[in-house]
């Protein structure tokens, strides 16, 4: 059984995120974007340290992370990442039983504050995502006058990651949760009394559980770059792909997986919130949730 520390957790979860082919995101099988998947790992041993400092608030755990990872690769691979991660990291410093879980992330983020907003922000603007653009209210290039949760509902309705925040990550563990475990099948006995081992992940469960987010709604990293309309076409691609994945296909043995990833790349398509809840939600399984 593996030591299910929030540090642990994030690294694998990390490491899983860049192991397989995800059409349009960087993998070791295939480059993108201006990235290595060698960058997404340097940039998760970088920010470790600050997501999971212990006591720490996560609005401190965000900036402190964004920084750290920053000044390693000098450019934005996991503010997503780390926004959905912070809450996760801080919980499990409350957590004593699987059971625990969804209670202690609600409790962070209700208790969350203008202080974790103000550092949230700096964190945004620091790592500066595509598409970011501006907001009518609590822009993140202004001072916030709400607490981190208020300030991320007022942008759920267009943002997958805030949405999260709005609802207390109930999404990872209505959708994600049970997507993962639907991929990686019964496990031994015993198993589920803590945390997912690490050697049930395989290279198809993170693949499925990738295109289940994809497919279940827009990518917002698509929506705020391409517009609406190409956030559909790749959503309606990755219902196509899920149902083969779901049927028990290995995708990396059809040359138009590897092509699909390739024209998404060509075009500049990253459906980067779907990969950071996939990681959050790896992150979530390894420690037990």
């Amino acid at each position: 059984m593996p030591d299910p520390t929030p540090g642990r957790a994030f690294l694998r979860a990390c490491a899983w995120d860049v192991a397989v082919r995800k059409p349009g995101n960087v993998s070791r099988a295939s480059d993108g974007h201006g990235m290595q998947a060698q960058t997404f790992l340097d940039s998760a041993a970088a920010s470790v340290d600050g997501l999971c400092m212990p006591g720490a608030r996560v609005g401190a755990r965000i900036e402190s992370a964004t920084a750290a990872s920053w000044a390693r690769v000098g450019c934005n691979t996991n503010l997503g990442i780390v926004l959905l991660c912070a809450p996760i990291a801080a919980a499990a410093e409350r957590v004593d039983a699987p059971s625990d879980w969804r209670g202690a992330v609600v409790e962070v983020i209700r208790h969350l504050d203008v202080a974790d907003a103000e550092a949230a922000f700096r964190a945004i603007v620091q790592a500066n995502p595509g598409g970011l653009g501006d907001a009518a209210e609590q822009d993140v290039r202004s001072a916030p006058s709400l607490s981190l949760r208020a300030a991320m509902t007022l942008a759920a309705d267009r943002d997958r990651i805030a949405r999260q925040y709005r609802d207390g990550l109930a999404e990872l563990f209505d959708r994600g949760l049970p997507a993962l475990a639907g991929a990686i099948g019964p496990l031994a006995p015993g198993d589920e009394a803590w945390a997912v081992p690490e050697d049930a992940v395989s290279t198809a469960a993170v693949q499925r559980l990738y295109l289940g987010w994809l497919a279940s709604d827009l990518d917002s990293h698509i929506v705020r770059k391409h517009g609406e309309a190409v956030a559909h076409s790749v959503l309606n691609d990755g219902r196509v792909w899920l149902r083969r994945a779901e049927a028990g296909e290995p995708l990396d043995a059809d040359p138009a997986w590897a092509a699909w990833d390739h024209t998404l790349k060509s075009r500049r398509i990253n459906p980067g919130t779907s990969a950071d809840l996939t990681v959050a939600t790896l992150m979530l399984a390894l420690l037990g949730a």
